[in-house]
C-alpha cells in the first residue's frame, strides 16, 4: 500500500513522498519552547497559542498512526537574485510569484487523501501551512531532507524550492528512515542574509528576517532594518537561492507556479488603493497582507532605491489616512533627500 500510495502521489504531481510516525519528532517540543521564549517569534503570536500540539503532532490528533509527508517543488527557472539589481522594481518571493500554494496543494492533498481512504477504508487529516503542524521537522523524519542552516527543508533530489503538505491518517505504513543534515561546512546561507537573521547556524531569528518583516510584522518596521530591506517588497529568496544543493533541484511541474507578477514598477504598486490592490493580487500569496503593509514595503524599498525620481511618488501618500503608510512615505522621501545630499547613487555608488 505505501509504494501505491507514493506511485500516486507523484502521479498527482508531488515530488516526493515519506512517512513518519507522529511521535518522530520528540526535539521539536523543545525547541519550540525556547524559540519562542527568547521572542524570536515576533508577533506570530498563533505559534505560541497553539504550542501545545504545534509541538507534539500526535497531540494534535491522537488517533494518527502515520504522518505522510508530501513535497511539491517550485524551483524557479532564472536567477531569483537578478532583480536586487533593478532599484526602481519590486523583488516578490519566488513562492508567491504564482497561483496561491496553498489552493494547489490542498487541492491536490485532498484528492491524494480521498484514493488513501477509498482504497484504506482509513480516516485522515490534510495539512499544508495554515494548521499547527511542524512540517519541516516531520519531512527530515520521514526522509524527504533536512532542515538546512537557513532552518528551510532540502533534499539531495530536491534542493530547497519546496512546499510541504502533510496527511495524518489512521492507517498503520511504514516509516522511512530520517534524513541527516549533509550541509557540512557551507556557511552560504547565513553570510548572505542581508539582515543576519540567523543567530547561528540552524538558528533563525524572525524578528530580523526580511521575509517575516515583509509579510508577518504589522506597524513600522525598526529603521535600522529598513535601509537593509533594498527593493525586497514580499519575502526574500537570499538563503535559498545561494545553496548548493539547488544544483540537483527537481524542476516544478504545477504550471500554476509560472511567475505571474515578475518585477512591478515600484511607483505602479505605491499608487494602489485598495480595490486596485485587490484586483492585481487576486489569487496571489501577496494579497493576504492587504493593501497597506504592500505600500508600507514599496515605500521601504523607494527609500533605498537612490532614484530622486521617486520622491514626488512618495511624496504623494505623505498624507496616507493609514499611519504607517504616512510614516513611511516621510522616511523615504527623508532618505532620498539624504542620499542625494551626500552624492550617493541607487547602488551606493558615489554620483
Amino acid at each position: 500500500m505505501k509504494q501505491r500510495l507514493r506511485e500516486q502521489a507523484l502521479a498527482e504531481g508531488f515530488s516526493a513522498m515519506g512517512v513518519c510516525r507522529p511521535d518522530a519528532v520528540p526535539g521539536a517540543a523543545g525547541r519550540l519552547r525556547d524559540f519562542l521564549a527568547a521572542g524570536r517569534h515576533g508577533q506570530m503570536g498563533w505559534m505560541e497559542a497553539r504550542e501545545g500540539w504545534r509541538g507534539s503532532p500526535a497531540a494534535l490528533w491522537p488517533g494518527a498512526r502515520s504522518v505522510v509527508m508530501l513535497a511539491e517543488a517550485y524551483t524557479p527557472e532564472g536567477d531569483p537574485l537578478a532583480g536586487l539589481a533593478q532599484p526602481d522594481r519590486g523583488v516578490v518571493s519566488c513562492y508567491a510569484q504564482g497561483k496561491d500554494y496553498h489552493d494547489l496543494v490542498k487541492r491536490r492533498l485532498k484528492r491524494l487523501g480521498r484514493w488513501l481512504v477509498a482504497e484504506t477504508g482509513a480516516e485522515i487529516k490534510v495539512f499544508v501551512d495554515t494548521a499547527p503542524v511542524m512540517e519541516k521537522p516531520l519531512a527530515q523524519a520521514a526522509g524527504l531532507g533536512w532542515q538546512g542552516k537557513h532552518t528551510n527543508l532540502l533534499g539531495k533530489g530536491l534542493g530547497n524550492w519546496v512546499f510541504l503538505g502533510a496527511i495524518f491518517t489512521t492507517l498503520e505504513l511504514e516509516p522511512d528512515a530520517p534524513e541527516v543534515s549533509h550541509c557540512g561546512s557551507c556557511t552560504a546561507c547565513l553570510d548572505i542574509c542581508p539582515t543576519a537573521a540567523f543567530p547561528a547556524p540552524y538558528q533563525l531569528d524572525a524578528r530580523r528576517c526580511i521575509s517575516y518583516l515583509t509579510i508577518e510584522h504589522a506597524g513600522p518596521v525598526d529603521e535600522g532594518l529598513r535601509g537593509l530591506m533594498g527593493n525586497r517588497i514580499y519575502g526574500c529568496d537570499d538563503c535559498l537561492a545561494v545553496c548548493p544543493w539547488n544544483k540537483f533541484a527537481v524542476a516544478a511541474r504545477e504550471i500554476g507556479y509560472a511567475p505571474r507578477i515578475g518585477l512591478p514598477d515600484l511607483a505602479d504598486l505605491a499608487g494602489l488603493d485598495d480595490a486596485a490592490f485587490r484586483a492585481r493580487f487576486a489569487g496571489s500569496p501577496v494579497k493576504r497582507i492587504g493593501r497597506n503593509r504592500l505600500v508600507r514595503n514599496v515605500l521601504y524599498a523607494i527609500g533605498n532605491s537612490g532614484r530622486a525620481t521617486l520622491a514626488p511618488v512618495a511624496a504623494v501618500l505623505l498624507g496616507d489616512s493609514d499611519p504607517v503608510v504616512a510614516e513611511a512615505a516621510r522616511w523615504a522621501v527623508g532618505r532620498l533627500s539624504q542620499l542625494q545630499d551626500d552624492g550617493v547613487g541607487p547602488s551606493g555608488e558615489s554620483c
